[in-house]
């Protein structure tokens, strides 16, 4: 007999994603994501500098953060989400720690990570 682990990872292993995601916290990122309004469904675009990722596995999930109009957004969607069609990196940054918290409370240039150049 499984134990409830066994059936749980596989349930989980099921609801991966086929194609990996690939970007790390400080890249800027766009991301595709389906909105449903009502009965229609579109694609919003939303970009901005990748500040946590967290989890992993099933359960995986990361936020993304950007200014708009002097306010800081913050979204947070799951890696494995169905929602979420397609992640695309713009430019890939430079960060030193896992998490970029700090970038909440900086504003204009100070507020962004430095470009690696290959």
């Amino acid at each position: 007999m499984k134990s409830y682990e066994e059936i749980i990872k596989g349930i989980e292993d099921a609801q991966l994603r086929q194609d990996k995601l690939d970007f790390n916290v400080g890249d800027t990122v766009k991301v595709s994501a389906q909105i449903k309004e009502g009965e229609k469904t579109r694609t919003q675009v939303f970009e901005g500098t990748v500040i946590k990722v967290q989890g992993h596995g099933a359960r995986q999930t990361f936020t993304v953060r950007k200014n708009s109009n002097g306010v800081g957004v913050e979204k947070t969607w799951p890696v494995n989400s169905p929602l979420v069609e397609k992640v695309t990196v713009v430019r890939r940054g430079k960060a030193r720690r896992a998490k970029l918290f700090y970038l909440r409370d900086r504003v204009g240039k100070r507020a962004k990570v430095k470009e690696v150049i290959k």
